[in-house]
């Protein structure tokens, strides 16, 4: 995937992409969008907007944390079909 970076300073791209190499490693994400300003000196301030991560619901049905009912016996997912839902 491919990165947005918004430089208007001017920043090395060598430096760019090692500060978006070195996040991504650290968090474990990629980075979708990446801004880079001058701060003075040699500091520079770094904005990243992350690529959204999926992630699996969990619901509390009659009494479990659960992600999915694939794995239940029938009773259950009979009862979980007989509950009473709540807007």
């Amino acid at each position: 995937m491919n990165v947005e970076i918004h430089n208007p300073d001017n920043l090395p791209g060598e430096f760019i992409l090692s500060e978006i190499a070195e996040v991504e490693r650290e968090r474990g994400r990629k980075v979708r969008r990446a801004e880079f300003y001058r701060a003075g000196g040699e500091n520079a301030r770094e904005v990243f907007t992350w690529v959204p991560v999926g992630f699996e619901r969990i619901r509390r049905i009659t009494g479990y944390l659960v992600g999915t009912t694939d794995r239940w016996n029938d009773a259950k997912r009979a009862e979980e079909g007989d509950r009473v839902k709540h807007a």
